[in-house]
């Protein structure tokens, strides 16, 4: 019989049998966790979508405080002329498939074309600071 514990460390479940001793429990979720805390990191993200989109700009913040849990992205790449946005993110998504399975938010700010992204410097530039 199979019993899951009451709470969630990291979002690791972890589960054990009758004949499991508590100490054996702790390493299990000691291992699960030191295999998990790695997480990703900002230039793995970076990496992954640079090799897959081509972009001309991108940016990528880790928003977790440094664990790899959750990014912010702004990325301008050709491969978006001609998509919606949705398939853009989507693009985005698909391309970090892998880096996916450890994080566990990631926030697309920006997914522009070049013309896109020129227009919108353009437009940040000749706005007056108050």
């Amino acid at each position: 019989m199979k019993r899951t514990l009451p709470y969630r460390i990291c979002s690791l479940q972890l589960t054990w049998c009758c004949c499991c001793s508590f100490d054996r429990v702790v390493n299990k979720l000691q291992l699960r966790a030191s295999e998990r805390i790695m997480g990703v990191s900002k230039e793995q993200v970076e990496s992954t979508l640079r090799s897959k989109l081509s972009p001309s700009h991108i940016e990528v913040i880790d928003t977790s405080g440094g664990c790899g849990a959750s990014f912010k992205v702004e990325i301008v790449s050709e491969q978006f002329e001609g998509k919606r946005l949705l398939d853009r993110h989507r693009m985005v998504n698909g391309a970090l498939a892998e880096e996916m399975k450890d994080i566990h938010a990631l926030s697309i700010t920006k997914a522009l074309t070049p013309d896109q992204w020129n227009k919108h410097q353009q437009s940040q530039t000749s706005q007056p600071v108050a």
